[in-house]
């Protein structure tokens, strides 16, 4: 990633520009991409090919003002950690799906970031999770705007991430490479099984909440209370898309349109 272009992405985030891979630095990246690019599937419904090389994802963030699932916004996001001097591995998770039962292998990708010494778990590509990095080797509670947060030990050398008492995914802790999750990301595209294709999101965490927009439902979180509201028109759909995720579509995304296309 050139130089102008970490300039651009780290304006789109509303961002100051780390003089240094810290911490500090780290958690500041983290906090403002989950606060200014959302996660949304809209891409599966507008009939757009989610294709996992760099660049594109780059480009569809930054360029394009849009999101992603996990394996674009993850993936974009060490782009630019890499460019920015962290040393960053690509983990693969699986999530808790009830009952001690977990989805497909490299369903999800998170990532190992390691700053003076430490290891973090970063991760802006899984919706309502920790708006802050949190500490891989860290035996306590950590506690963030999301929740309470701890990383317990799992079999074969896993981590399992809690979120207030429950199990959201389990990650492995060998290195992978962006290319690895292109088969699920395929699957998550185009199979009726996939969610993705199920149903139609795009989420924004607030300072003091979040903000989703299904179908033509607005959902709007602040603290413990919930409100929810039901948009009249396509208009006000797109308008709602621009006012409050800062994108511009040009038609409204309908419900597994393109599924198996």
């Amino acid at each position: 990633m050139d130089t102008d272009t970490v300039d651009s992405y780290v304006t789109r985030i509303g961002a100051s520009r780390p003089t240094a891979p810290t911490a500090e630095a780290l958690a500041h990246l983290h906090e403002r991409h989950l606060r200014t690019v959302p996660f949304e599937n809209l891409a599966i419904h507008l009939g757009e090919p989610i294709v996992l090389d760099e660049d594109a994802l780059v480009e569809k963030i930054v360029g394009r003002r849009r999101g992603g699932f996990c394996y674009e916004l993850n993936g974009a996001f060490a782009a630019l950690l890499r460019a920015l001097g962290f040393d960053v591995t690509l983990l693969s998770s699986v999530v808790h799906a009830g009952d001690g039962r977990f989805t497909v292998p490299l369903d999800h990708l998170t990532l190992r970031v390691e700053v003076d010494g430490e290891r973090y778990l970063a991760d802006v590509g899984f919706g309502a999770l920790a708006i802050r990095p949190l500490r891989l080797d860290w035996p306590a509670a950590q506690d963030d705007q999301a929740g309470t947060f701890l990383i317990r030990d799992a079999p074969h050398g896993d981590v399992d991430v809690v979120q207030d008492g429950e199990v959201r995914y389990r990650v492995e802790q060998h290195p992978r490479r962006l290319t690895d999750f292109t088969p699920t990301c395929w699957w998550h595209q185009h199979s009726p099984d996939s969610h993705f294709t199920r149903s139609l999101t795009c989420s924004l965490a607030t300072e003091n909440g979040r903000v989703t927009l299904s179908e033509d439902k607005l959902i709007s979180t602040v603290g413990t209370e919930r409100t929810e509201a039901v948009l009249g028109s396509d208009e006000e759909i797109l308008a709602t898309y621009q006012r409050l995720f800062g994108m511009r579509l040009d038609r409204v995304p309908r419900l597994a349109e393109h599924v198996g296309a």
